[in-house]
């Protein structure tokens, strides 16, 4: 899947993102400083979110998983409360 985003820099190529529904996920991505740059509403049920891939991203997702992962408390909170704002705006 290729898509062509606008970004506040430049138009770049949007290639090989990762997709999660995870909430969880979404927020502690966005709290390690990833850019989640689509939320993908086609299926009315559930929200997929998806970043740009970049380095270091499969290994924030991994340690989300094997419950290692550090991250401050109160900016993952405001992310759950910011990714759950542009769902239920957009």
């Amino acid at each position: 899947m290729t898509k062509k985003l606008q970004t506040n820099k430049d138009t770049e190529d949007f290639t090989n993102p990762l997709y999660t529904f995870d909430l969880g996920v979404a927020a502690s991505l966005v709290t390690a400083g990833f850019e989640v740059v689509i939320l993908d509403k086609v299926n009315p049920r559930k929200v997929q979110f998806v970043f740009r891939r970049a380095t270091g991203i499969e290994k924030v997702m991994d340690d989300y998983w094997t419950d290692k992962l550090k991250v401050k408390a109160r900016s993952f909170f405001d992310n759950i409360k910011m990714l759950k704002n542009r769902i239920y705006s957009e």
